[in-house]
């Protein structure tokens, strides 16, 4: 029986209030990922060495690589629990929408990588003397939009490899060559709103980056049900 769209809105405010819950009860999780990203930010700096111009150019670089890698282990994760607990089961079982599920899980997935952008982008500017040229509000944009391109291709292969033993290491080798379109404007972007953007390229390459999020979010939401199920 097909659902209202009311309904299925409102049990996307269920997933995403459930999944949130989650994470806010186990937010030491939450802490040991910002550490992981802050790692990762210090090894960047530490193998580029003194050299302050490169390390001020590639910024935006680095505090993408940060988020993309630490990604794969809140998006593994976010999935985990529900499988180890036998609740993804009982979700497929229950009178919910598969596309309520996936945007539920896909918008609590981003939620929690803009925050980690936000916890990774001070120590961005401090670490690589990379401050911000244009408007703090066009960057917010960006840092969502790429969070927003990494969250739904990665709940749907995070549910795709959820009950392999091996998801740690098939979950970065399927998601990764998915997200290089979303990377590169994601890098681009920010980039150029940490050097300046004389030449106006921010809202091209932010374009960019919109249309492969409508992309990614409309595909893997249509497809997410016959995963779940599969």
């Amino acid at each position: 029986m097909a659902l209202s769209p009311t309904v299925i809105l409102r049990q996307i405010g269920q997933i995403l209030s459930k999944d949130l819950l989650i994470e806010w009860r186990a937010r030491s999780r939450g802490f040991a990922l910002a550490c992981f990203a802050l790692t990762l930010l210090l090894l960047f700096s530490f193998a580029v060495g003194a050299d302050a111009t490169t390390l001020r150019t590639h910024a935006g670089a680095y505090l993408w690589m940060s988020i993309f890698l630490s990604s794969t282990l809140l998006l593994a994760q976010s999935m985990a629990h529900e499988v180890e607990a036998g609740a993804l089961d009982t979700l497929v079982l229950a009178p919910i929408s598969p596309a309520a599920l996936f945007f539920g899980k896909a918008l609590a997935n981003a939620g929690q990588l803009v925050l980690l952008a936000a916890v990774a982008l001070p120590p961005v500017i401090a670490l690589f003397d990379a401050p911000l040229r244009e408007s703090p509000l066009r960057l917010a944009a960006v840092v969502v939009a790429g969070c927003l391109g990494v969250a739904a291709p990665g709940t749907l292969y995070a549910a795709l490899t959820a009950r392999l033993q091996s998801r740690q290491l098939l979950l970065p080798l399927l998601l990764f060559p998915l997200l290089v379109p979303c990377l590169l404007a994601s890098v681009k972007a920010t980039s150029l709103l940490m050097s300046g953007d004389p030449m106006h390229q921010v809202n091209a390459w932010l374009g960019l980056l919109l249309a492969f999020d409508l992309l990614y979010w409309s595909i893997c939401g249509l497809l997410f049900g016959r995963v779940i199920e599969s």
